[in-house]
């Protein structure tokens, strides 16, 4: 005869309490309003941190504005004291045309230094400091000198043209 074999049982305990059922589901919601929450938060940033940009820009504008009222007014200024000494404007551009080539020759004995006694400048504090004590004044005056001549010099015209822009 046949044995019978032992059979599986056909049902198995399964858990249906309360906390089972609802509670992946109210997971899922807590989650939700988690994601919800953080993503509130993150607008709300933005919309501050596009309210100081906003404020930001409109503080650079002024600045701008205020610094090309202040650029139109001194070439303005210029324009006017040319046209009142003419003579002047014209000796200063013969001025520094003049010291443009005594700067290049300036420029040129400083370079030749430089060039000749490149190790004992970077070894040397004291040939350094010489050097620069040497042709760093002269160098800044001369600049300094220059760029005045330079703006008093200028074409009338070219002035004109900066001020209708």
């Amino acid at each position: 005869m046949h044995e019978r074999q032992p059979t599986s049982p056909l049902f198995t305990q399964v858990d249906i309490s309360s906390s089972s059922i609802t509670g992946p589901h109210t997971h899922e919601v807590a989650a939700e309003n988690e994601q919800t929450r953080l993503l509130r938060d993150l607008v709300a940033s933005q919309d501050r941190q596009n309210e100081l940009l906003e404020e930001l820009a409109g503080q650079v504008g002024a600045a701008v504005n205020q610094f090309g009222a202040a650029s139109r007014q001194r070439t303005q200024e210029l324009t006017q004291w040319k046209e009142a000494n003419p003579n002047l404007a014209r000796d200063c551009r013969a001025a520094a045309e003049a010291l443009c080539r005594v700067q290049t020759e300036f420029l040129n004995l400083l370079t030749t230094e430089v060039n000749e006694n490149a190790d004992a400048l970077a070894d040397g504090e004291f040939m350094l400091t010489e050097f620069v004590d040497r042709f760093g004044p002269r160098l800044a005056h001369l600049n300094g000198v220059l760029q005045v001549l330079a703006q008093l010099s200028a074409a009338t015209n070219q002035v004109s043209g900066q001020q209708a822009s």
